[in-house]
Order: C-alpha cells, then structure tokens, then sequence
C-alpha cells in the first residue's frame, strides 16, 4: 500500500505420509554424494517417518522499475531474517524469479545472530555452509528459485537468523523484497563466512532471500499461517528492527498457546499491492520509478506466495485497500473498482485455496477516512463498507478477522483510531500493529 520508492476446509496436510516418504526418497537418490551425506547427517527427522517442513519466514518477492539499476559484483549480502517457529534444522530459499540473466550464489551461510553484539555480527559457532545438490556454489537460471539442502542448526522461535549470499560476478539486483522494515548489510569481497563483517552499505531492503523452513521433529502440530496482504501486512511504517509488524505479534501470541506454539507465521505482504491488478503507472507519472515494487496482483501471485509455502495449512486475506485507493494517484483512473469486483476475486482466492486445502480466513478492511495518500471518496468508502459487509457475513470465508473493528475511532469509524495512526491515516503504528495481533481469534486455528 505503499505509495512511494521507500524502496478450511480441508485437511491440514497436505499428501500422504507414503507419498511424502516417496518423494524423500527419490530426492536423497538424485542428490550427489557430498549432498547426500549432509543430508543423513542432520536429525532422523529432516529426512525420515515423522519429518515435516514448516515455513518459519518469508518474504514476497517483485521485480524493480527501471529507475532501480542496483547491482552487486565480489560483495557479500548479510541479510537478517526473524524466525516464527523453532526447528532442529532448516532449509533456505533463495529466488532470482524476476531476473533476466543468471543469478550465481559464490558462497552462503547461515548463522545465528551474535548475542548481544552489533547487527553486522553471528555467533560463529553456529556458522553453517549453505549447500545446493550438494556443493557450496549454485547459479539460479533467470526466473528460478531453489532451496538450500537441509542443514542442522538448532533455531529458537522468534529469534533471527543471517543469512549472508557472496555475489562474485556482476549482478543486476533484479528480484527484491523493497521494504524489509529492518536493516541489512553489503560489505566487500567473499566475507559469507566470517563472524563479523564492515559493511560499505546499509540496506532496508531483501535481495534475493525469500524464504526459510524448519523442521519440527516429528511434532503433529507443525504447520503454517500465511498473511497474504499489502503493506499493511508487510509492515509499513513500523519501527525498523522492532519485528512489530501484525504477523510478528501474532507469531509471538501463538508461541504462548500450547496447541498453536508449532505454527509459523509466513509474511507474504507486500507494499503497495492489490488484489485484482499489477502495477499500471500513468505514463509520465512520479509513480513509474517505484510502482513496479507493488508486485504482481494477488490473484497471480496466490499460487508461489500462498499454496507453495512449506507446510501452510491456512491463509488470511487483507487486500483490497489499494485496489480502492491507487486508481488516479499510482494507476490510471479507469482502474476505480467496484466492491462486486473485489468480492468475485476474493472469491477465487478462496476457492483455490480449498481446492489445495488450505482454510481460507478473510481479513476486513481498514479505514482510511482523511488518509493524505489520496486514497478516500465517499464512494470508496462505500466500497469497502460493502466488501467489509460481505466478509463478515457472507459465510464464503472460513472465519473472519475484524481488523476493521479493532483499530477504528469508534467516533469515527470511518477512520484509524488516533493513537493508532501512523501519521497518514492509512497505516497503522506500532500500537495499531499490536491491537491488529490481538484481535486475530486463536480458536480460528484449532479448527
């Protein structure tokens, strides 16, 4: 939601256990020898009866405007990521799905973070090397993405991870994650591996880095939640570092309930996205520089950023808003929808999420009476009056989240309470992330 360049039905798992265990197996056949052998030294789990992979971060990926001609050549990216769900080791996802060339990976680490020491710092007796089919370098044809082999590493929930990528040839940075809402680190030549490092820049934004899985040793409960949504979702406008974006907090509450304290919480939100649309800037307009970190509509993007996350069994939906507001600000006006619109696409998402099994939750609206992005007219706010209307109680969803009634003025509904207010009257603060976490009902995920 972004308007600027800042840069149940179902079962809860899905296949079978023999279906997995085939599909193991034949991965442990195809791997080289060096990768295998990594492979049977992790935990039974990782591997064998009773493992299963759980998304514990994420992040969605876009392609960048022109305007962005970002590239990297023999520096090392130390990316820092915040972990949903504990596991006894874990898997990296690493994308170049909006490249045009190659993307090669010289070298990749993952480590936990130093206790205590400055952000550009692991622990170094955590440090692990990343390997792909086994071998510590690994070249993503333009358009791919791949997973990492399973490496053992202890992780604690709600703890971060690093995870530092050495880029040796000259690489566009063409697949990015724009607002990461917390701070990452370029310094020169191959430093992947050391415990400390100089950055010659400091970043708020991912590159390249899209998601980490955990595997849960054998526990039943293991599965994932998937918030689906823009910024509001990402994070927008939350302290940088602090992890208070929505999902966070509710990762945080569900690590305090016994039966949901295995579920992770995976981030597809992103900046500025709508939900039946791509990015279309006027031609000439300020929004051409930045509009294309709004990411593919959601009805395209559902598939790769929902279904295909690692032992999701549930997503909730907060889209719409943009699809509302971007027409004749970062859209051409003959984009203004209707609330028909956006419920017929809120309908496809959730039949194919039942289709794949998934519960499909629907998230409300939030107000945005006296927002200064140029976003509210009474008829837009009928619209999502509308949409909210049909939400809450068409039954179409597996359940509701009333985000709409938890952060209103209840004098003025049409607005974001004060104290909630991030200042342009769209986003919700820190305060307003928080109160969104609270009101997510727990017995929604019990079902």
């Amino acid at each position: 939601m972004s308007t600027g360049p800042v840069p149940g039905r179902g079962t809860l798992r899905r296949g079978t256990f023999g279906r997995t265990l085939v599909r193991r197996s034949l991965a442990l056949l195809a791997l080289p020898l060096a990768g295998l052998l990594a492979v049977l030294a992790l935990p039974p789990s990782a591997h064998g009866a009773g493992g299963g992979w759980t998304g514990s971060w994420a992040a969605a990926p876009t392609g960048v405007p022109g305007t962005d001609t970002t590239t990297f050549e023999d520096v090392t990216l130390r990316q820092i990521v915040h972990l949903s769900v504990a596991g006894r080791a874990l898997r990296v996802r690493l994308t170049n799905e909006f490249g045009s060339t190659p993307l090669t990976i010289g070298a990749a680490h993952v480590a936990l973070r130093a206790d205590g020491g400055p952000g550009t710092a692991v622990d170094p007796a955590t440090d692990r090397t990343l390997r792909f089919g086994g071998r510590t370098t690994t070249t993503l044809a333009a358009g791919a993405q791949a997973w990492s082999d399973p490496v053992a590493l202890a992780t604690e929930a709600g703890g971060d991870l690093v995870v530092s990528l050495y880029l040796p040839q000259r690489t566009p940075g063409s697949t990015i994650h724009s607002s990461a809402f917390q701070h990452g680190y370029v310094a020169a030549g191959n430093v992947a591996g050391k415990p400390d490092i100089t950055p010659t820049q400091t970043i708020t934004n991912r590159r390249f880095l899209s998601g980490v899985s955990v595997d849960r040793q054998r526990s039943r409960a293991a599965s994932a939640l998937v918030t689906f949504g823009d910024s509001i979702t990402d994070g927008s406008n939350t302290r940088i570092d602090a992890n208070h974006r929505w999902p966070d907090l509710l990762a945080e509450r569900l690590r305090g309930d016994r039966e949901l304290a295995a579920t992770g919480v995976l981030n597809a939100g992103i900046g500025g996205n709508r939900l039946l649309r791509d990015p279309n800037p006027p031609q000439g307009s300020p929004a051409e520089s930045y509009a294309a970190y709004f990411g593919e509509s959601g009805l395209k993007r559902f598939d790769r950023d929902v279904l295909r996350q690692p032992g999701a069994r549930a997503v909730v939906v907060l889209l719409g808003v943009n699809d509302l507001g971007h027409p004749g600000t970062t859209a051409p006006a003959d984009e203004e929808v209707t609330a028909a619109e956006l419920i017929a696409g809120h309908r496809q998402l959730i039949r194919r999420a039942h289709e794949h099994g998934l519960q499909a939750l629907g998230a409300t609206i939030l107000p945005f009476e006296g927002d200064s992005l140029g976003f509210y007219t009474p008829e837009r706010e009928a619209a999502r009056q509308a949409l909210n209307r049909w939400i809450r109680t068409s039954g179409a969803y597996d359940g509701v989240v009333d985000f709409d009634a938890a952060v209103r003025d209840p004098q003025h509904p049409g607005r974001l309470l004060a104290a909630y207010d991030s200042g342009d009257g769209l986003h919700p603060n820190d305060a307003g992330m928080a109160a969104m976490a609270q009101a997510f009902p727990l017995k929604l995920l019990r079902r």
